[in-house]
């Protein structure tokens, strides 16, 4: 009897099997372990200006996708990845100002409507057609400030209409009070903006005399003297129109990461559709969320695993020697 016992506990199927019924039953005593995972309370503002509408990111099938279709996608990415706990608010910004949709909601309990609201971003939702982006990046910090969260900005940083030529409003807040992203959309090369009637309708794209190609407020910028037409009294910018690339578009990636500096956030460029989460958590606030890991589909996966292979291993490689030694049979000519 302790020979027999002596030469089981050395089979390797016999150890397997053991080890696997110990694991079936430990499923019956072991159950959820405490862990803490980092998650984010973070207020997302979507630039909806017409800018927005430019075709510059692409399709998995290759068909063109506007930066507002990408951005809204990197968000319905990110939601679908952020630990539960997490809680994401939800605005939109056109002009010189965001409009807040709806305060934090919890991305697991509330994800339906959450990713519903990030489907449904539209730019006919715009109320004016300007967009001063660091007007309304300012006010998007206020606003994250007054919920208690961080920052997701994301937009193409295109000011319509332009900056004055001594630059816009400085940052009045504290850098670093609310932390956060900017994230810059669409591509680094210049691409025409999709125009639209009053329906809705795609007519065309925006020609050079369509926008204000020069911000006209303000003192003149320092070659003003050399244009034509210039007075210093009745023509100070020159007498004739303005000409330049404002009615084509780009990614204004130096003038998004100057305000990223001002304001003390960071600054991340919109590649795709899955590339906002790293770059959130890294910025934001680190906000620890209790939770749980249950062992138990573990402990029954690893007894399942021992199973197969006691039980079909073995056969499949007497199988596969049958296999291997098959004889040959060569064909009559």
């Amino acid at each position: 009897m302790r020979a027999f016992l002596a030469r089981n506990l050395r089979d390797r199927r016999f150890q397997a099997l053991a080890l696997a019924t110990a694991l079936v039953f430990a499923t019956s005593v072991v159950g959820s372990v405490p862990l803490t995972r980092d998650g984010v309370e973070v207020l997302a503002v979507v630039d909806i200006t017409g800018s927005m509408n430019v075709r510059d990111y692409k399709h998995a099938d290759g068909a063109p996708v506007s930066r507002l279709e990408t951005a809204k996608a990197a968000l319905r990415e990110l939601v679908n990845r952020l630990p539960c706990g997490s809680r994401l608010a939800l605005g939109v910004f056109t002009e010189r100002r965001p409009f807040l949709l709806f305060t934090p909601i919890e991305v697991c309990r509330d994800f339906s409507p959450l990713d519903g609201a990030l489907g449904s971003l539209d730019w006919r939702m715009a109320w004016e057609g300007d967009s001063r982006v660091s007007a309304g990046l300012f006010r998007s910090i206020e606003m994250a400030a007054s919920l208690g969260t961080d920052l997701i900005f994301i937009s193409d940083g295109q000011e319509a209409p332009p900056l004055p030529s001594g630059g816009g409003a400085g940052f009045e807040g504290k850098a670093g009070a609310v932390r956060g992203l900017i994230v810059g959309a669409g591509g680094t090369a210049l691409s025409q903006i999709p125009k639209f009637d009053d329906r809705g309708r795609e007519t065309g794209f925006y020609g050079e005399t369509d926008v204000q190609q020069e911000n006209r407020f303000g003192p003149p910028p320092q070659d003003a003297e050399k244009r034509p037409g210039y007075d210093a009294r009745n023509a100070p910018f020159g007498g004739t129109a303005a000409k330049g690339t404002e009615h084509l578009s780009s990614v204004r990636e130096t003038y998004l990461r100057k305000l990223a500096g001002e304001t003390g956030l960071a600054y991340a460029h919109l590649d795709g559709a899955g590339g906002l989460l790293r770059p959130m958590l890294d910025a934001g606030t680190p906000r620890p969320l209790p939770g749980s890991l249950d062992l138990r589909p573990l402990l029954c996966s690893a007894a399942l695993a021992l199973l197969l292979a006691v039980f079909a291993v073995q056969p499949l490689r007497a199988l596969a020697r049958r296999g291997g030694a098959r004889p040959l049979r060569w064909k009559k000519a």
